[in-house]
Order: structure tokens, then C-alpha cells, then sequence
């Protein structure tokens, strides 16, 4: 501070010095005095005896404003002046020239401009940018050919400028994004300060040179944008990134204060993905209805020991949310550690999302291998679906017959592109080592080869992994693969069929709709079905269809179905008897101490009591069933609504029972149901 302040006493004294000494326009003519009468108005050099009022209509080449030369002219000793240009200058110059091509080369080696990675090399072993030094040569000599000096200054002095401002701009950014990071130790500093420096930097640019300032401008916006465009992979921890945070909690925290209202509800989804790589599918048709609209967060519950959970669980999270970023899918991935897989999803349901921000639905995939699963996976599979709708989080189901997990198919490319990188490494050595000749020389092939830790695939106990001997990539399971790609491509001319048959508060409807405002769902029409009275199907049709023009929903057809809730026909019945028969008691058939017994050992049980108390319920998911390959067998998407199990009063098998026999042999199916809130809206 003591050096500026020294420094602008210097230029100050000079300033009213030179000021004091020298008119501000001068002939240099000694015979231009003045003429007897002529009246002064004020001016300096007619004061002193000087007529040089022809400086206003031609150019003169003396004094302030003429003549830049003034200083050695007025001074003590001349040449003093000129020495001291010349010792500035090269002083200047030596340490631009020196330290100009290490900035440059610091920015190329952030490789934020590919074309510029050429100058980021640097020789000896003090990383000399040699190339740099050649550039900047060029680019003084370019200057120094110009030989007009008040040519050059403008660009120079705009270039200095841009660069002063943006420092300042930076501070004042860095202070208003209340950054903990951004610390300044000077004492008495302030950021409106620095705005202002930046705004007078700004303005002086236009008042040295207005064109100089226009093209920096656009050197500048062109920078900005490139990088915009191309988003380097780099991080510095900008004011920008810190501005959106700050941003986003004051827009989270001022949601908070707004009441929700049905016209902006939007689905917010919970999917239970596991990692998100692993049921693509299913993170895909979520995806679709939440994009631009709704939350969605991919969960996953590590279930185990809690400190080798914990482990592998952040271990995991940068690499999963990257792939959801390179994949652009717009969710976040959250993860817990938890004893049951139950305990965990409770867990994400309560304590997910922020603010108004929250999950209002769970989507789930249907659980294909129920029948073989043990009992606790099917208890914590139904207890999920009654623990949403206890948080009063509606739920979709997602069933396609192909299934959703792929981590078996993953694994194994993962085994067979490391045993690829370690066979091009082995020939990449064995390369290496045909010029050698001798035993040396083979020695140090079986020396290097050993290195390399080239074994077999030992079959894992669990038989998810065979031997990759035995495993051909033909052998893949390509259905299940290209099953998980069905989502990401377009849907072409179809129908989504919609049977909504339960008031749910709108969302069974309401998913479809948003469905077919996306690009790859905007051929496929609304088909809705509904169920009504045979004799009133006409009515009902008109009824509804007034509905849905209320609600302002585009529709291909509407079908009201009279016959729903007869009973199925008999072969449809035999398919849900036989699948059931494993899971049945049979206590009528047996003496009733026997039968206490059975209860007690096998509680799980679908009981004969319990199988005849909803044998209407079961009829009806038969039927449904029935209806739906009668009708909807061709449609590209189902959308159904999802049938609920009263806690306590419905086994988890027979719910899934239920579950099996309404979507079996069908197209991918949705299951969903509301938690009776209404999501839907008309205007009168």
C-alpha cells in the first residue's frame, strides 16, 4: 500500500509539474505573440504574451496535447528522461516476455482450449515453456512492426483493463456468494468496493478507445461461451458454483412457505434401483414421466454388517451419480446401510428430498422370483408397499417379463474387458521382448508375464458368475438386454392403455398423460378403460369423456367395461389354483389340533378361511386379467391400477398371488396407486 500510494504521488507531482511548465497547445512559432487588443478569455499561453488560437482550426505539433516529448524538453537534463523511458521499458518488456508464456502455459495445461495444449510443453528441468517463449516473440515483433505506439496503447491498455476488471468482478462474486472458502485477508475490504472497481475499469476501456473495448468485449464473450459449450472437466471451485448453491437454498427454503395446491403437483419419485447401472429399465420409464417435471432419486439399502456397508456404500456414490451425469438422467443417487432391507427403504421414504422437495411416490419393480425367494424377501417386498402408503406415498409397480436387474450381465463384461486389458498387456510385452535374444531374454518374458497375474475365473459359490471359459459373449442372456434398453428407444405408433378402475386421487391417470409428452411416448394415444354398469355404458362413456375434456386430457378412445365382475372362466381359475396350490394350508381338510399346529409352524400360510373371505377379490384379478389380453394385449404400455392388500388381513403370497395372475403374459405393465390425494384439476 505504501508503494502505491508513493507511485500515484509520482504520477500526481509529475502530472501538475509537466502541467505547470507547458501550455496545452502550442505552434512553436517564437513570433506568434499577441496582438495588441486581443482579448485572452482565459487562456494560459496568451497570458504569456502568446497567440495560439490556430490550434483550434489546425493541428499544431507543441505542446500537452501534441508533443510527448514534453518532459525532456522542460527538464534539467534531457537525456536523463530518455534513460529512464529506455530502463522502464526493457524492464517491462523482460519480465512480460518472461512471465506472459508461464501464465499461458499454465492455461494450456488445463486444457480448457484443446487447440492451445500444443504450448502447454515445457523443456529442462525447470518446465521452461519454450514454445511460448517463440509465440510471445512473434506476437512483439507483430507490435513492435506496427511503429505507432499510440496505436498500440489502446490494446494493450484494454487488454490490462479487461483483466483488472475481471479480478475485481471475481472478488466482488466470490463475496456475494458467501463462500466459508472465500477468506481475503485485507483488512478493510469490501465488495461493493470491488464491484465499483470493476464497473470503472469497464467505463475507462470505452473512454481510452471505444472499438478497442468492443473488440475485447467479443474476445472475451467468445472465451466465455467456448467454455460454456464445451464444459471442461475441470474444478476450481468457482463463485458460480458456490452463487447456485446459495441460489438453491434460498429457492428451497422460500418453498417451503408456499402451500402445495393440486394444480402444481408433480410426480416426486423414490426408485428402488439398487445401484442405477444394474435396472436400467426401470430408472429409464421412470425417468420419462419425471424429466423436466418431478424429483427422482435412485436408492439403494446396503443390508449387512454396518461398517463394511458404510465402506462399500461411499465408496460407490461419486461413481454412481457420475453415471446418472453421463448418462443424462436427471436424479440423484442416495444410498443407506441398514439391517433389513425393509429398515432401509423405511428410511429413504422419511428422510429423503428437502423442504417441499420430497418424494411423493415409490416405484418398485414387480419381484419376478417371488416363488423362489425366501419368506423374509417376500415379507419385506409387501411390508414396503404398506409402509408407503402408511407415509402416505402413493406406489407403481413395474413389471416386464424379461425382469429388470442386469448386474449378472455386467459382471461378466467387467471380467471379460479386464482379461481384454490384460491380454493386450501381455502383448504389448511380449512385443517388448522379441528384439532380445538368449535365455536372458526369455527370462524376462516369464518374469514380466508373471507380473501381469494372469489367472482363470474361478466360478463363484453362488453361481452368479460362470467360468469365462464356459461363457461365451453369443451366450449372453440378449433378451434380458435388450429388455433394458426398451425404454430409451421411441415407442413409435401404439397405444398406452390406461385401466383405471380406482379412485386414487388422479395418479393412475395422471403418469400416462405425462407420458405422452415426452419425445419418445408422443405417437402412443390414450386408450381408458373403466368399469360400469352394462346397462349404463353409454352414459358412463359420455360421462366420462366429459371428464377427461375437463381435466384437459387428450384421449383415443374411451371404453366403459360392463362385464368386469363376473366371475372368470373356469381354465383362467384352474391357472391361479395350481399356482396358488403351494402356498395353501388346507386346515378345513384336517383335525383341528392338527390344523392349530400347522398355523403355528407355517404362519405364512394362505389359509382356507382367508382364500374364501376374498374369493371375490381373487376372482376379479382373474378377471382383470382376462379382460386385459382381450383387450390390451397389442398396446405398448399398460397402466393399471395397482390392487391393495389390507394389513393384517391379506398374506403376503396370496397378495402376490394376485399380483402374478393380473399381470402374467402381458406388456410391460404399470401398477399404480395414489395415496387419495388429488393430483388432477379442472377449471370451471
Amino acid at each position: 500500500m505504501l508503494a502505491i500510494f508513493i507511485t500515484t504521488v509520482a504520477y500526481i507531482g509529475v502530472a501538475i509539474c509537466v502541467g505547470a511548465c507547458v501550455v496545452r497547445d502550442a505552434t512553436g512559432s517564437m513570433n506568434d505573440t499577441i496582438i495588441s487588443g486581443l482579448n485572452c478569455n482565459g487562456s494560459a499561453a496568451c497570458g504569456l504574451g502568446y497567440d495560439f488560437s490556430r490550434c483550434q482550426h489546425e493541428p499544431c505539433q507543441y505542446g500537452l496535447m501534441n508533443n510527448f516529448q514534453v518532459m525532456s524538453m522542460v527538464s534539467g537534463f534531457g537525456p536523463l528522461i530518455t534513460a529512464g523511458i529506455f530502463s522502464a521499458t526493457l524492464s517491462s518488456a523482460l519480465a512480460s516476455l518472461v512471465s506472459a508464456p508461464k501464465v499461458f502455459q499454465a492455461l494450456c495445461k488445463d486444457n480448457i482450449y484443446k487447440a492451445l495444449q500444443f504450448f502447454a510443453k515445457g523443456y529442462g528441468k525447470n518446465n521452461e515453456p519454450l514454445r511460448g517463449y517463440i509465440l510471445t516473440f512473434v506476437i512483439a515483433m507483430a507490435f513492435i512492426l506496427i511503429a505507432e505506439l499510440n496505436t498500440i496503447a489502446p490494446i494493450i491498455s484494454n487488454f490490462f483493463l479487461a483483466s483488472y476488471a475481471l479480478i475485481n468482478f471475481s472478488c466482488f462474486h466470490a463475496s456475494y456468494a458467501k463462500s466459508p472458502g472465500w477468506r481475503p485477508a485485507y483488512g478493510i475490504y469490501n465488495m461493493w468496493v470491488s464491484l465499483f472497481g470493476a464497473v470503472l475499469c469497464c467505463a475507462v476501456m470505452f473512454v481510452i478507445n471505444w472499438w478497442a473495448a468492443v473488440i475485447t468485449y467479443v474476445i472475451e464473450f467468445f472465451l466465455y461461451i467456448y467454455v460454456t459449450y464445451k464444459k471442461p472437466d475441470v474444478n476450481w471451485g468457482s463463485s458460480t458454483q458456490a452463487l447456485s448453491y446459495v441460489s438453491a437454498l434460498d429457492n428451497a427454503l422460500e418453498l417451503t412457505t408456499v402451500e402445495d395446491h393440486v394444480k402444481n403437483f408433480r410426480p416426486q419419485c423414490i426408485v428402488l434401483t439398487g445401484g442405477p447401472m444394474t435396472r436400467p429399465a426401470l430408472l429409464d420409464i421412470t425417468h420419462a414421466f419425471t424429466k423436466n417435471s418431478g424429483l427422482c432419486i435412485c436408492c439403494e439399502v446396503f443390508v449387512g454388517p454396518r461398517k463394511l456397508c458404510v465402506k462399500e456404500m461411499n465408496s460407490g456414490m461419486v461413481k454412481k451419480q457420475a453415471w446418472l451425469i453421463k448418462n443424462k438422467i436427471k436424479a440423484f443417487y442416495a444410498a443407506v446401510a441398514a439391517d433389513c432391507f425393509r429398515d432401509g427403504v423405511r428410511s429413504l421414504l422419511q428422510a429423503s428430498g428437502l423442504g417441499r422437495m420430497k418424494p411423493n411416490t415409490l416405484v418398485i419393480g414387480y419381484k419376478k422370483n417371488w416363488r423362489k425367494a425366501p419368506l423374509t424377501e417376500i415379507e419385506n417386498y409387501v411390508g414396503i408397499i404398506h409402509d408407503a402408503f402408511d407415509f402416505e406415498i402413493g406406489v407403481v409397480i413395474v413389471r416386464i417379463s424379461q425382469g429388470f436387474d442386469i448386474s449378472q450381465v455386467l459382471q461378466v463384461q467387467e471380467e471379460l474387458e479386464r482379461l481384454e486389458q490384460e491380454r493386450l498387456a501381455l502383448e504389448a510385452t511380449i512385443k517388448d521382448n522379441e528384439c532380445e535374444e538368449g535365455n536372458g531374454g526369455i527370462r524376462t518374458l516369464f518374469k514380466k508375464a508373471g507380473k501381469l497375474n494372469i489367472t482363470k475365473l474361478n466360478p463363484k459359490k453362488d453361481g452368479s458368475v460362470n467360468t469365462i471359459q464356459s461363457m461365451h459373449v453369443g451366450e449372453f442372456n440378449q433378451k434380458l438386454v435388450e429388455a433394458s434398453t426398451q425404454f430409451k428407444k421411441k415407442q413409435g405408433k401404439g397405444t398406452i392403455d390406461v385401466w383405471w378402475l380406482f379412485d386414487d386421487g388422479g395418479l393412475t391417470l395422471l403418469i400416462p398423460y405425462i407420458l405422452t409428452l415426452r419425445k419418445k411416448w408422443k405417437d402412443c394415444k390414450l386408450r381408458i378403460y373403466v368399469g360400469g354398469k352394462i346397462n349404463r355404458i353409454e352414459e358412463e362413456k359420455i360421462a366420462m369423456a366429459s371428464l377427461l375434456s375437463k381435466f384437459r386430457v387428450k384421449f383415443a378412445d374411451i371404453h366403459i367395461i360392463g362385464d368386469i365382475n363376473v366371475k372368470p372362466n373356469k381354465e383362467s381359475w384352474k391357472v391361479f389354483e395350481e399356482m396358488i396350490e403351494p402356498y395353501r394350508l388346507h386346515e378345513s381338510c384336517k383335525d383341528l389340533t392338527t390344523a392349530e399346529k400347522l398355523k403355528r409352524e407355517t404362519p405364512w400360510k394362505i389359509t382356507d378361511a382367508e382364500l374364501e373371505a376374498v374369493k371375490e377379490k381373487s376372482y376379479r384379478q382373474v378377471r382383470l386379467n382376462e379382460l386385459l389380453q382381450e383387450h390390451s394385449r397389442a398396446a405398448n404400455l399398460i397402466v393399471l391400477s395397482l390392487p391393495v392388500a389390507r394389513k393384517g388381513s391379506i398374506s403376503d403370497l396370496l397378495y402376490m398371488t394376485w399380483l402374478e395372475i393380473l399381470t402374467k403374459n402381458l406388456p410391460p405393465v404399470l401398477l399404480v396407486r395414489g395415496n387419495h390425494k388429488n393430483v388432477l384439476t379442472f377449471y370451471s
